[in-house]
């Protein structure tokens, strides 16, 4: 069961999830921090004994807007501790996914908390802490699937990378296409095709970047070159034709 230091600098909105937290029969216990000083100091003496201790936390829910210290501060200086607790942010404003998901956050409620939304952050949680105890204890590794917040509705649902088939660019903003969908998220392309290098997505023009393994085709035609994946045609620029080419032969013949 869950261990759970949830913080907020409201009262009432503390009170009100520090109930939903408590009723969910995943969480052991439920501690609250009305800043984050508080919180900081409870997440240092968790730290000190150890995660196995009395005092062991295993998620923080964290509101993002708060005096002095912000809830993205606190994550950052989690960051830097060699078995921090997992974050959840709890928020009014949508505008902050990004940073989540930089921070490596497990989920991104949106006030005011639906309780079939926390249920479900909890779960996300219970089952990373589930999976990592379970597991014998191997040398550090990355995440299998880097997963991405998008907005649906109100809620913020995370995407898998392997998902995605490729990605457009929309200025400032970048519209990720799935086989079920497509999302707009507020990331440059730029910023993507340099985080997903090592993931095997390519550029292929100055509006796309693709999954290298989703290429069904490429196509030379009177010296214009495409790609095809599943039932969508993209254009290959002449700038980077040649480099594409190149790492699907590398590709057919590894």
């Amino acid at each position: 069961m869950l261990r759970v230091l949830a913080v907020d600098d409201e009262e009432p909105a503390l009170g009100e999830l520090l109930y939903l937290l408590r009723a969910d029969p995943r969480v052991r216990t439920a501690e609250g921090a009305g800043d984050a000083t508080a919180a900081l100091r409870r997440i240092g003496r968790a730290l000190e004994t150890g995660p196995d201790g009395d005092d062991g936390i295993d998620v923080v829910f964290l509101d993002i807007h708060m005096p002095g210290l912000t809830g993205l501060d606190v994550a950052r200086l989690l960051a830097g501790f060699a078995r921090p607790p997992l974050v959840v942010f709890v928020t009014a404003h949508e505008g902050f996914a990004l940073q989540a998901f930089d921070l490596k956050a497990v989920d991104y409620v949106l006030k005011p908390v639906r309780r079939e939304r926390l249920a479900e952050a909890v779960r996300r949680v219970h089952d990373l802490v589930h999976v990592t105890a379970a597991a014998p204890a191997p040398p550090a590794a990355p995440a299998v699937n880097e997963q991405i917040p998008v907005e649906l509705g109100g809620v913020t649902r995370f995407v898998p990378v392997d998902d995605i088939a490729y990605v457009e660019a929309h200025g400032d903003y970048a519209r990720l296409h799935t086989d079920h969908g497509s999302h707009l998220v507020r990331i440059p392309l730029s910023t993507l095709e340099e985080r997903w290098a090592a993931r095997g997505f390519v550029r292929i023009h100055r509006s796309h970047l693709v999954a290298l393994d989703r290429i069904d085709e490429l196509r030379l035609d009177g010296g214009s070159t495409s790609v095809r994946l599943g039932d969508t045609d993209l254009a290959v620029s002449r700038r980077h034709a040649r480099h594409l080419r190149d790492l699907l032969m590398r590709r057919a013949g590894g």
